[in-house]
């Protein structure tokens, strides 16, 4: 990523250039696994996969997948691999939390019906399945100052958050588990999905979030949570990190 119009997207240039460039900062020779954060509309699968594919030939990464791919491009990408006779994207890293749950019903079923792994970003749903923003209280947290409509709690759409972040937390007292355990065992639940990612900015965090590594919520609990988001309800539809680009850009609407 950079300001450069050329230092970005899934072109075989920056592709290559982006992978050496990290190698040569890790001090390393190859990655276990190279994902492509977000599909880049201007390049075709074909040159992204063919780009890939010679990377991982020449030992460079061992396998390679896709980053917040809406469902519809992550099977014409399995269908270009298949035509092309190219390597297949073999993971999905989407966003995911009890808050928001609309992969649900369109990337989680695509995934497994192509077998791929899903390592899913944001668990604790930037802090508000963790404890760090609760109804009432100051936010604190760093993004709340260069997102401030994330957080605002004048925003129908936060109190609406915040609301439902009560009840969690209700439901995690009442099953004895902590805020962050209900939020990683919840989205560890979902047969499609094959490991949570974290992102702990202190060792407090750290530990709170390794301890609940291994929680395995019953079936009450899950019901629980059902009844607070429904399965495959966004709570904040505004922030799906998946809708295709011709939603969001009017130049690209109609083309």
């Amino acid at each position: 990523m950079g300001e450069e119009r050329n230092r970005r997207g899934g072109s075989r240039r920056w592709l290559v250039t982006a992978l050496d460039d990290s190698l040569r900062r890790l001090g390393v020779d190859h990655v276990d696994l190279y994902q492509l954060h977000r599909w880049d509309p201007a390049t075709g699968d074909e040159e992204t996969l063919s780009a890939l594919t010679d990377l991982q030939h020449a030992g460079k990464i061992r396998s390679f997948g896709s980053s917040t791919f809406p469902a519809y491009r992550i099977v014409q990408a399995q269908w270009a691999a298949r035509e092309h006779h190219l390597g297949r994207y073999v993971t999905e890293q989407p966003s995911y939390s009890i808050l928001q749950r609309g992969i649900e019903s369109h990337v989680l079923p695509v995934t497994e019906e192509y077998g791929l792994g899903v390592l899913v970003w944001s668990p604790p749903a930037s802090g508000r399945l963790s404890g760090a923003i609760r109804a009432g209280r100051e936010i604190t947290t760093h993004r709340s100052a260069f997102m401030p409509q994330r957080f605002d709690p004048a925003l129908p759409v936060n109190r609406a958050r915040l609301a439902a972040v009560e009840q969690l937390a209700e439901i995690a007292d009442g099953a004895g588990l902590t805020l962050i355990q209900l939020a990683l065992g919840f989205v560890t639940a979902h047969p499609a999905v094959t490991g949570a990612l974290i992102g702990p900015r202190t060792l407090d965090h750290l530990h709170a979030q390794l301890a609940a590594a291994d929680t395995v919520l019953s079936a009450d609990v899950l019901d629980a949570i059902d009844a607070v988001v429904a399965p495959g309800t966004d709570l904040a539809p505004v922030e799906k990190f998946d809708t295709p680009p011709a939603l969001l850009d009017p130049s690209l609407r109609r083309r």
